[in-house]
């Protein structure tokens, strides 16, 4: 993909500004063609398994343009927040007040930690204040801990909150994992404090640091836009909280890494994530549904990311399994059927290369 695919997302979050601005159709611009137009081109648009040489990832990964358009969205997610807290402050119908925040919400997880979760992953300080910044508009900032420091260790394992298990629904999964990823979090950084002879209630904790940063900031909300924008800001972050866990629950739904006979799991391979080659999703979300790749390198960017054969292979994008994975009955015995069938064509696949 040239770099201006990465484009679509900011592009579409123009919809939500359009939104806030006139209500009406607007308001709901953004989900209706986020969670309704999206699916439905993956469902025509056949997946693009191509992945750029050696050289061309090499080249890719070092230029700017990449780091210039996931940047943007830390300015731009701002600054849709405050024109939201404007709009709802000013007073709007409760019909134009519920699609603008499902659009903010959506903005929260496809934006606010979609983005977080990219920045995260790089090396520079910089980069990764970023992605706190971020964060903190989904009031999700213990993320940064546990997804760095905690999934990529214990991923596709049942020591990983936010691994989903086969025949685990998602209502059941947003507690487990919520709920397991902010202890996780905590527990974390007081391992790593006590290493240093320092207690869990030091400043020095970041999971600390990071809840007084929240209740900071969504204080401050409170008192410039209001009761209603404060409660509504709310709304947006548990929004875009669930989106993301929602994505946590299909990126590694059913897979499991072996045991090692004397304790530990085998290495990360691209088996134990879901992968996902359809375009729009890719463009939309930055790469994230290359997430085979993801686990393998963690420190690729998303420009660099590549389609590897002995991954396993969602049925459609990332849009459409959301909305998918919202109906357990449907959405349990389908994957039952589907983990068999993909594990059957990656032993046919192995077997014919052999």
């Amino acid at each position: 993909m040239r770099s201006y695919t990465y484009l679509t997302g900011i592009l579409l979050s123009g919809l939500c500004l359009l939104g806030f601005m006139y209500g009406g159709l607007w308001a709901y611009s953004f989900p209706l063609i986020t969670f309704g137009l999206i699916p439905l081109l993956e469902l025509i648009i056949e997946p693009d398994e191509f992945t750029h040489e050696k050289e061309t990832l090499k080249s890719r990964g070092q230029e700017r343009i990449f780091k210039v358009i996931v940047w943007s969205v830390v300015p731009l997610q701002y600054a849709l927040l405050y024109v939201y807290l404007k709009t709802v402050e000013s007073g709007s119908s409760w019909v134009d007040w519920m699609g603008m925040t499902l659009s903010m919400g959506l903005l929260c997880g496809a934006f606010g930690i979609n983005v977080a979760h990219e920045l995260g992953h790089r090396n520079s300080e910089l980069e990764r204040s970023g992605s706190k910044a971020l964060l903190l508009t989904s009031l999700y900032m213990h993320f940064f801990i546990e997804h760095n420091r905690g999934h990529h260790a214990r991923v596709a394992t049942f020591e990983d909150p936010a691994s989903a298990r086969e025949g685990e629904t998602v209502y059941a999964f947003w507690k487990r994992s919520m709920v397991g990823g902010f202890v996780s979090a905590w527990e974390l950084e007081a391992r790593r404090l006590s290493r240093h002879q320092v207690g869990p209630w030091s400043f020095k904790n970041q999971a600390l640091r990071f809840i007084i940063t929240q209740v900071i900031f969504t204080a401050s909300i409170f008192l410039f836009f209001g009761m209603i924008a404060g409660l509504s800001f709310i709304l947006c972050a548990l929004i875009g909280a669930l989106l993301l866990e929602t994505v946590n629950y299909i990126e590694h739904y059913g897979l499991s890494r072996n045991a090692k006979a004397r304790g530990g799991y085998e290495p990360v391979r691209p088996i134990h994530s879901w992968n996902s080659n359809h375009p729009v999703g890719r463009a939309l979300l930055f790469e994230l549904s290359r997430h085979s790749d993801h686990h393998a390198n963690p420190k690729r960017n998303y420009a660099t990311l590549r389609h590897h054969p002995q991954s396993l292979q969602l049925p459609t994008g990332y849009p459409g399994m959301i909305l998918f994975a919202l109906i357990p009955t449907l959405f349990v015995p389908f994957m039952r059927r589907y983990l068999d069938q993909e594990r059957a064509r990656l032993e046919h696949l192995a077997l014919t290369a052999s």
